[in-house]
């Protein structure tokens, strides 16, 4: 007797396909598409990894590779077949009819993994909205040759619409309510945001590649509850929290959703609004997995992401995450200390290292802690750190006003200041 609860909770079984390897001497396996497709909760039989990608426009590669990917398939039971680069529509139609199960691409993998963890409102919005713009094109091949509906009166028009261009349409007012949903969503964040510029908080913005470990370091530096997990998306909404510099000062630490390389352009766009916590904040940090062997390529990826969003030129610090994975390891220490030699290395696991991360966003966000005498005279420039800069210590006395503060800015070797309080206040300058 079939155990139907047993069959309904099986994983779903794949054969990948992967692309052709740089280096022609090897077949390195797909390793971020098993990632991801273990994150999906189905189970790899096989990898293939292809020789070449030729300009077939059947297949995509040659008819005889086809028909052993597809006699593979067969062989193995899989369900399916997942390729590591995107396909286009007619390919995917063709692959499908010639295997008769399902033919899918790494990009609609990423999306029904954003599908499952999308939790909130706005992720959920956004998370559709990619779905919808990236399957209709793919449409057609759900339906194959249906006959047109008769529609109409008698010679008021012809043929009616055919199931495909009804399907589309509502595809497409669906596309624009989620729009306009998202829109004012956009308008709730644009004012949260506003908000925070008024009450002059700095912000600093975890970016990196997914699994990097970004929320478990908020979790250790803010004591947040962010939902963490050794899986690639683990998270898609960006938190925000408050992290305490020093007893005067605070910034807003956000956890953004993590990058991957060759993300679907509709995610990109989809998910560029909370991307643009990472553009609009004052300072990032990247986080980078020091325990996995690709990390080099990973934080390059993350670069080419940042650019995207034209957040390339803020500030920022590469943290070494998970650095107690690989201390005992003196190669790969010295590796990574010859890629990142301005790194800070931490754990959120041990919290090690995090005095140093937090003495340079100290540095970074609120300025250099130095001593200042102002004149009774120019008394009004107390006020003007208050606003602009942290005020650590205060005590008025005969030879003026004492402060210890931290002013956001750089004076460079001309003693040329580049904020206008720090200009004001280098004159009273005492260490």
């Amino acid at each position: 007797m079939i155990d139907i609860q047993a069959e309904q909770e099986a994983k779903a079984k794949c054969l990948l396909v992967g692309a052709p390897s740089k280096d022609k001497n090897s077949e390195e396996k797909p390793l971020e598409l098993m990632g991801l497709v273990d994150t999906l909760g189905m189970e790899t039989l096989e990898t293939i990894t292809l020789a070449r990608i030729e300009p077939n426009p059947v297949y995509g590669i040659g008819k005889g590779k086809a028909e052993e990917i597809a006699d593979r398939a067969k062989e193995l039971f899989a369900d399916c077949i997942i390729f590591d680069f995107e396909i286009d529509p007619t390919k995917q139609r063709n692959w499908e009819k010639l295997t008769g199960i399902n033919v899918f691409d790494r990009n609609e993998v990423i999306l029904r993994i954003f599908a499952q963890r999308a939790k909130t409102r706005e992720a959920c919005f956004l998370v559709g909205l990619a779905q919808l713009e990236y399957s209709l094109p793919r449409r057609s091949h759900m339906y194959g040759d249906l006959a047109r509906q008769r529609g109409g009166s008698y010679g008021a028009k012809g043929s009616g619409e055919t199931q495909l261009e009804l399907d589309r349409r509502q595809v497409e007012e669906k596309i624009l309510r989620i729009k306009k949903e998202l829109e004012v969503v956009k308008t709730n964040r644009d004012t949260q945001r506003k908000q925070r510029e008024r009450n002059a908080v700095a912000a600093c913005a975890l970016v990196g590649y997914t699994n990097a470990g970004k929320s478990s370091l908020l979790n250790a530096l803010t004591g947040a509850d962010v939902f963490v997990e050794n899986k690639l998306f683990a998270t898609l909404d960006p938190t925000t929290r408050k992290l305490s510099l020093s007893e005067a000062s605070t910034v807003l630490l956000t956890d953004t959703v993590g990058f991957i390389s060759n993300l679907p352009h509709t995610l990109i766009d989809s998910f560029r609004s909370t991307l643009e916590e990472a553009s609009l904040a004052d300072l990032l940090l990247i986080v980078v997995d020091s325990s996995d062997e690709n990390c080099i390529t990973q934080y390059e990826q993350v670069r080419k992401v940042l650019e995207e969003i034209g957040a390339e030129k803020i500030q920022s610090l590469v943290v070494l995450n998970k650095i107690d994975c690989i201390e005992k390891d003196q190669l790969r220490l010295a590796e990574l200390e010859s890629h990142f030699p301005s790194a800070i290395k931490v754990s959120a696991k041990t919290e090690s290292g995090f005095d140093t991360l937090l003495s340079q966003m100290t540095e970074i966000l609120l300025g250099q802690e130095a001593s200042y005498i102002i004149p009774m005279k120019d008394m009004a420039l107390v006020e003007t750190v208050r606003k602009n800069g942290t005020l650590e210590k205060e005590e008025w006395l005969e030879d003026g006003i004492h402060i210890t503060a931290r002013i956001p800015g750089t004076i460079d070797e001309n003693g040329n200041a580049t904020t206008r309080t720090l200009a004001l206040l280098t004159p009273f300058r005492i260490n």
